[in-house]
């Protein structure tokens, strides 16, 4: 009886929420949420420092004789709904990024965490290693990407052009769906974040299979994979054994037909779509960027032709096809995000989950 005045009381408390108004005016919606948390999954332990370890001093022997450090591995942030289906949905980021990308948007809407959450997925947002939470790792990166030197090298103005949001920075391709304004872009911009230590696909994929493995544990079910950009290379990477499904927005490529990853998909019959956006195939010829993600786009049609071919599920929808104008690389924090995870919850629907 008491269980049930406070779930009561937790109802009252939803429906209160969802006449409040949030940020920019929009209708703000509550989450009744039964459980969260944070959990680490695969890393190692690094071999002690040379020397005997001193209590007495501790922290204050800049030495470290002793010492050991947890290095290497994911971090995971979770929530769970009431009611809900029972479906984990895992989101992993891409370069430069962590997985505040998913938990809303560069003008303050809902992100596609809350989205799933409101369908009845569970959300998993996971760290990459050697990224934001998951930052602990043994050597400090130096990757050309991230550094020179010790100095975090900047790169706001050319991931704003790789990234297809405009040609520079601030301004945005005709008919645009990312977020207008100067406050949209700072948010974005803030968003982006280095690698602590160098970039280690093969490392990144263990750590996801960790944690893929701990969700089937923690929950009795394979996950739904949601990857970005360079996180769609770690996907490939990943175990396949813990996957439902993978959603690749924008993957930073497809694997080779023939290969380890292809044969690893294909046997454990794991669906897949592929989602990409616009001022790709008319984007501006004399940016390299453009030829890149036309690379990209037409490997994916060949991977999901050849795997439909041996017998698996893969689809490509290239939003501008499907009527949906004006995306870039960041769909999921743009305009239309809501209807692009329709179409994303509509191929999830056919699957069964």
């Amino acid at each position: 009886m008491k269980r049930k005045l406070l779930l009561g009381a937790l109802a009252t408390i939803a429906i209160t929420a969802s006449a409040q108004t949030g940020p920019n005016g929009q209708q703000a919606q509550g989450l009744l949420i039964s459980k969260q948390g944070v959990f680490a999954s695969g890393g190692r332990v690094t071999t002690p420092v040379p020397g005997d370890y001193d209590p007495t001093t501790n922290w204050l022997d800049m030495t470290r004789k002793g010492t050991t450090a947890h290095v290497d591995h994911a971090n995971t942030f979770y929530q769970i709904p009431f009611g809900g289906n029972g479906t984990p949905v895992v989101f992993l980021h891409g370069y430069g990024q962590t997985r505040t990308g998913w938990q809303a948007t560069p003008d303050g809407r809902e992100g596609w965490a809350d989205w799933f959450l409101r369908k009845g997925y569970s959300a998993f947002l996971v760290d990459q290693p050697r990224r934001g939470a998951a930052g602990a790792t043994e050597a400090m990166t130096t990757d050309a990407l991230d550094a020179d030197g010790n100095r975090y090298k900047p790169g706001d103005q050319a991931w704003y052009t790789h990234f297809r949001i405009g040609r520079v920075a601030p301004e945005r391709y005709a008919g645009s769906q990312f977020p207008e304004g100067d406050e949209a872009q700072r948010q974005f911009f803030c968003q982006m974040t280095p690698n602590t230590g160098s970039y280690d696909e093969r490392l990144f994929g263990e750590a996801l299979s960790a944690v893929l493995a701990d969700i089937q544990t923690m929950t009795g079910r394979k996950s739904i994979y949601i990857t970005h950009s360079q996180g769609g290379r770690v996907g490939w990477q990943t175990d396949a054994d813990n996957i439902a499904a993978i959603v690749a927005v924008e993957p930073g490529g497809a694997p080779a037909v023939g290969s380890n990853e292809y044969k690893k998909f294909l046997a454990a019959k794991v669906p897949m779509l592929f989602l990409f956006g616009d001022y790709i195939e008319n984007g501006p010829a004399d940016i390299q960027s453009t030829g890149f993600w036309r690379m990209v786009l037409q490997q994916c049609r060949d991977f999901a032709k050849q795997y439909n071919a041996d017998g698996g599920d893969a689809t490509v929808i290239h939003l501008p096809e499907e009527g949906l104008h004006g995306n870039s690389h960041f769909m999921f924090q743009e305009k239309n995000n809501a209807e692009i995870a329709n179409l994303i919850a509509t191929w999830l629907a056919k699957h069964d989950l």
